[in-house]
């Protein structure tokens, strides 16, 4: 710095020489600039004309023009106001650098021409607000107008930075030095912050001297101020020579221009000389010793004062004139903008406060539509939103995708006449935030302006809002969980034996046959249960019969338990308790029967250990997991909700990993593992759809929509989005989705009405009808065979006993006179005992059967 300085006031002097051949003059203020680095009390005695600087220090300057105002002695400031402001002095310095109040009305006039957008500004120092008091002034500190964010000692800027991000803030003031801007602007770019709709604006007045193009693009929207007069005659050579000594150690300048301090201290030099000239023409100058310990004043710095305030000159910071306090007016400030091809002049501040703007890329204009113009849209591979063709080999460009979002695309571009180009995110990703602050995926190809839009599956949430934006959602969803279908044994034949236990069955047996054993030893004890027959014969009054035969005894529960009756009337008191008591008894066994069939006939119940995501979250025997970098893993990660909470707990510490690198991985994973899948509910519907082994567990974990991403602040947003809002009105979004979604082989699950009954279900009965019917003429042919033997053996005793054949009478309900009846002579039938032990072994058999079918199917589940 030391050299530097050496070679800027040589250079300056060098000037003057050649302008006026003034020696005394410009020599004593080579010797001043010499010694400058000593205290100004350890120069004084060696005889002071003015004190230029210094360049970087306010306090210093403070000091300096303290003890040169006791003195007398001219002071010509080259570096910032001091903060606070101290009052005016009679005997006052002049400055060529520009005032706070300069400073915040040129930032002003930008912002005015910005639109007043939010803005944010970054205070390196405390007494920032101080420096800017005239901005804070005309921008109330608000969240919606201007914020101010402070630098802690670590000087850190990635919290701030973070913060107006979320805050969703474009319009960024930097109020540092030049190092520290540059190191705020590269954090900015790791962040992702420097896009085109970013827009910084450095207080420094150095920012020529910024190489911005190592650290941000060249989409970024970086504005600053200069007040080198880059047309100046002088201005090449002084370059020159201000780079003498880096030419040794370095083949080209480290810095692209001069530092504002070496054209302001060649100026003062200049200004200096100038008045020194001009009081040196009416009186004689001359110099003699000070001391700070003494009262003695320079005699000729009064004068020198009012010359230097009357100066006007052209230098290489633009014209040098100064009002009645000694500060720069009629001066211009040039506003540069960082370009590919360096720094680009955009406007000129007046400082008359008025500001003149040329055309600039920093100016959106709000009327750009999307008519005829081409944009890049990033995605990713997802069925059914964007899928390659089977045959895709065969074709370029966009004709190689399809899906619903690739349709969804040319609906757009139809109405808002333009047209895209997809292309494929490199990662593989959706988004997610890196430690570092920067993101992945297509979020992260947005903020780099690697992409126009992004156009895909992609959820809208709330971290994602703060770095860049959405339209209105084109699809509604939540998230849900995908298991697979676990159903119960398939339906046999004999199904509709399944609303009872074979225990049940076999009770009802044993029930039956105690019920006949009863209702026969009731009625064969019971006086009143034995009746004439045949009243009208005298003669055979005496002979009694018992209508509850052991046959009849079997066949009256058989009836009330069909609920068909029979021809048997009970007399006795004691029949018609165990007859009612059966029927009872019958009642509730049928109507439960009747309930539990149709619940086993039309339901296909499924055996599911879960039915909520509370159910998963209480076990561990089935795994669930996620996307890895999706939405969904967001929404796990910062959930509030206890059952949530522990949800991610279970993921981020499951091992192996629970967590999949796409939806297909997922898919796998459930179809041949207890595996359950943690998903958008569009996704879970269609690939429900296209297999039937899958089902969603539960409802929907929260509501969401999809939406099409942009870089923050695109001029665009607002197209896209009456454009699907254009399509979500004719139906045509819902259309999309019922063909893409639609085409699969699974029947609805919203379809809830009743289906046939197969014969899986009650093929069953069909086979106890054909078996009952076989044992039936199985049993007329017994019956036959023994009637027709009974008859011959009838036949053969009448003729051995010549009997008469007996008349009826027609007219008569009483057989004839001298007729004796009895039981005996009655037509036979087959041994009951016979159709008992039928009856028993076929129930037997058809129990036997059922109990084998149970224990098979038990043994394949």
């Amino acid at each position: 710095p030391d050299d530097r300085g050496h070679l800027r006031i040589t250079a300056a002097v060098g000037r003057c020489r050649r302008a006026a051949n003034i020696w005394h003059s410009w020599r004593r203020s080579f010797t001043l600039t010499r010694v400058f680095s000593l205290s100004v009390c350890q120069i004084l005695p060696k005889g002071v004309v003015s004190v230029i600087g210094p360049a970087s220090s306010p306090a210093s300057g403070s000091t300096i023009s303290h003890i040169c105002g006791e003195k007398e002695i001219p002071h010509v400031k080259i570096g910032p106001e001091e903060t606070p402001k101290l009052p005016y002095l009679r005997f006052a310095s002049v400055t060529l650098y520009p005032s706070n109040e300069d400073l915040s009305l040129a930032i002003g006039s930008i912002l005015r021409s910005f639109g007043y957008p939010t803005t944010s500004l970054i205070c390196a120092k405390a007494e920032c607000l101080l420096r800017l008091e005239e901005l804070v002034h005309r921008f109330l500190i608000s969240r919606e107008t201007l914020s101010v964010r402070m630098l802690d000692d670590s000087l850190d800027p990635t919290p701030l930075l973070k913060e107006i991000r979320d805050d969703k803030v474009a319009t960024i003031i930097i109020d540092a030095n030049a190092s520290i801007s540059y190191h705020i602007l590269r954090k900015a770019n790791e962040l992702g912050m420097t896009s085109a709709f970013y827009k910084y604006i450095l207080t420094t007045m150095d920012f020529p001297l910024l190489r911005l193009d190592d650290v941000v693009g060249d989409q970024s929207n970086i504005v600053g101020f200069s007040m080198l007069n880059t047309s100046h005659s002088f201005y090449l050579e002084f370059i020159r020579s201000l780079n003498l000594s880096w030419r040794e150690g370095c083949d080209i300048s480290p810095y692209p221009g001069p530092a504002l301090s070496s054209a302001l201290m060649f100026d003062a030099v200049h200004v200096v000389v100038s008045a020194v000239r001009e009081l040196n023409r009416s009186q004689e100058i001359g110099v003699k010793p000070l001391s700070c310990t003494t009262p003695l004043i320079w005699q000729h710095g009064t004068s020198l004062m009012n010359y230097l305030r009357m100066v006007e000159y052209d230098g290489l910071t633009g014209h040098i004139e100064f009002n009645s306090k000694g500060q720069r007016t009629n001066y211009t400030l040039k506003i540069l903008e960082k370009h590919p091809a360096g720094h680009k002049e955009i406007g000129t501040w007046y400082s008359n406060n008025t500001l003149a703007m040329n055309s600039t890329s920093l100016d959106l204009n709000a009327s750009e539509t999307l008519a005829n113009k081409t944009l890049i849209v990033t995605t990713i591979l997802e069925n059914p939103y964007v899928m390659r063709k089977s045959n895709y080999q065969d074709y370029r460009g966009n004709d190689q995708y399809e899906g619903f979002c690739v349709d969804m695309l040319r609906e757009l571009a139809d109405i808002l006449k333009f047209s895209f180009r997809i292309k494929l995110v490199d990662d593989g990703l959706y988004g997610a935030p890196e430690p570092n602050g920067s993101w992945t995926g297509m979020v992260g190809e947005l903020i780099n302006r690697k992409a126009d839009l992004a156009v895909a599956g992609f959820t809208i949430t709330s971290e994602r809002e703060k770095v860049i934006d959405f339209s209105k959602p084109f699809m509604t969803l939540g998230i849900s969980i995908l298991y697979r279908v676990h159903l119960g044994r398939k339906p046999g034949y004999f199904s509709f034996l399944d609303p009872f236990s074979p225990a049940v069955w076999l009770f009802m047996l044993l029930a039956y046959l105690a019920v006949s054993c009863v209702l026969f030893l009731a009625a064969r004890l019971s006086p009143y249960e034995w009746y004439n027959p045949h009243p009208c014969l005298r003669e055979r009054r005496d002979v009694l019969e018992n209508q509850y035969t052991l046959g009849n005894s079997l066949w009256f529960p058989v009836g009330g338990f069909m609920q068909q009756g029979s021809e048997i009337m009970p007399r006795a008191l004691s029949t018609r308790c165990v007859s009612g008591v059966w029927w009872a008894f019958t009642l509730i066994i049928i109507s439960s029967y009747t309930a539990n069939l149709a619940a086993f006939l039309t339901v296909q119940r499924m055996e599911v250990p879960i039915e909520s995501p509370d159910d998963l979250a209480d076990q561990t025997n089935i795994q669930y997991g996620t996307i890895h970098g999706g939405s969904t893993m967001t929404f796990f990660m910062n959930s509030r909700y206890q059952t949530y909470q522990r949800m991610w707990n279970y993921m981020y510490s499951k091992q192996p990993s629970v967590f999949v690198k796409s939806t297909e991985e997922g898919i796998a994973r459930v179809l041949n593992s207890k595996y359950a899948f943690l998903m958008e509910s569009t996704m879970n519907e269609y690939y429900r759809s296209l297999n039937c082994n899958l089902t969603q567990i539960g409802g929907l974990l929260d509501t969401k929509g999809y939406g099409i991403g942009m870089p923050l602040g695109s001029p665009f947003r607002d197209e896209i989005t009456l454009g699907i809002l254009q399509l979500q009105e004719s139906n045509r979004l819902e259309i999309l989705k019922r063909r893409w979604w639609e085409g699969g082989q699974c029947p609805k699950e919203e379809d809830h009405r009743a289906k046939g009954l197969g014969m899986e279900n009650i093929g069953g009965i069909f086979v106890v009808l054909i078996c009952g019917l076989i044992i039936a003429v199985f049993v007329a042919i017994m019956e036959f065979v023994w009637s027709t033997r009974r008859s011959a053996e009838t036949d053969e005793v009448n003729l051995h006993h010549h009997h008469p054949p007996l008349p009826l009478s027609s007219s008569s309900s009483c057989p004839a006179p001298g007729l004796n009846l009895s039981p005996d002579t009655s037509v036979g039938h087959p041994p009951v005992c016979v159709c008992v032990c039928v009856c028993v072994c076929v129930c037997v058999c058809v129990m036997s059967l059922e109990m084998i079918m149970t224990l098979r199917h038990s043994s394949l589940i």
